[in-house]
């Protein structure tokens, strides 16, 4: 696969072909992906709780996210890869300009921060130094203990409404891509449409210009036993994990993944 820029997938939107993302976090997993044809490898602070067992995203440290994206770097092979700066990298503007140097410097080609649109200050310095952000929407995992667990978001037109807003805003402000999770299907398309930049979804329907996954997720694993609405168990049906994953990207580009069971309303 030829390596995936900001202009291979801005090129995907505008030809409405679904961008496949999976996460990753070692070098097999990202070599399998990337062979399978994923687009963009998310280097998730998800690993906390699938790696690490934590009950959250929170306890993360970007030391950990800078390790992992280096050994997801070293199985890559042409795919994007997008890295999530951690909890404690909010705590000041400085901070988070230091820790996307450290992840950057690791092997990323994108940072994902989460927030509204007070991020719009963090994305103009981080753009003046070349880091292409990532925006994340809706639910926001590192929000979790606000949020009081994990919900969907945007379901009251006052929310939905915000929602709109600061996806406009921080394109504006220099954000390359936002990825929503967990939104109401018709919000998510909505969004989408209403800015250039590409959209990831998860959670957010099949109106959106791709689609991310946890990668324990589509292979039918879980710490609890239980799967969030909007996941499928690409394991099933396929006879190694090389085939679920390329039963996924099918899916995504298809557009069969995800279906109308896999969304929320509003």
């Amino acid at each position: 696969m030829p390596d995936v820029t900001l202009t291979t997938l801005q090129g995907l939107k505008q030809s409405g072909e679904k961008i496949a993302m999976l996460t990753a976090y070692d070098a097999t997993f990202a070599h399998a992906a990337c062979t399978a044809g994923v687009e963009m490898l998310l280097v998730g602070d998800s690993l906390g709780m699938v790696l690490q067992g934590h009950d959250s995203t929170l306890p993360v440290t970007v030391e950990e996210m800078a390790y992992h994206t280096a050994c997801v770097k070293r199985g890559n092979r042409g795919a994007m890869i997008v890295t999530d700066l951690p909890f404690a990298s909010g705590t000041s503007l400085q901070r988070l300009l230091d820790d996307a140097v450290k992840v950057m410097q690791a092997g990323a080609h994108m940072v994902k921060l989460e927030g509204g649109a007070w991020l719009a200050e963090p994305i103009v310095r981080l753009a003046q130094m070349g880091v292409p952000v990532c925006a994340h929407l809706g639910l926001t995992p590192q929000s979790v203990n606000l949020f009081g667990g994990f919900k969907v978001q945007g379901r009251q037109e006052a929310q939905a409404r915000q929602l709109r807003a600061d996806a406009i805003a921080l394109e504006q402000a220099g954000a390359a891509m936002l990825l929503l999770e967990c939104v109401p299907s018709a919000l998510g398309k909505e969004i989408s449409e209403a800015v250039k930049i590409p959209v990831i979804g998860i959670g957010a329907g099949n109106g959106t210009d791709g689609q991310v996954l946890v990668l324990h997720d589509m292979l039918g694993l879980s710490l609890t036993g239980r799967s969030p609405k909007f996941v499928r168990n690409f394991m099933e049906g396929q006879p190694d994990i090389p085939a679920a994953l390329a039963a996924y990207v099918e899916a995504v580009k298809d557009t069969s993944f995800p279906g109308p069971e896999h969304g929320f309303s509003a």
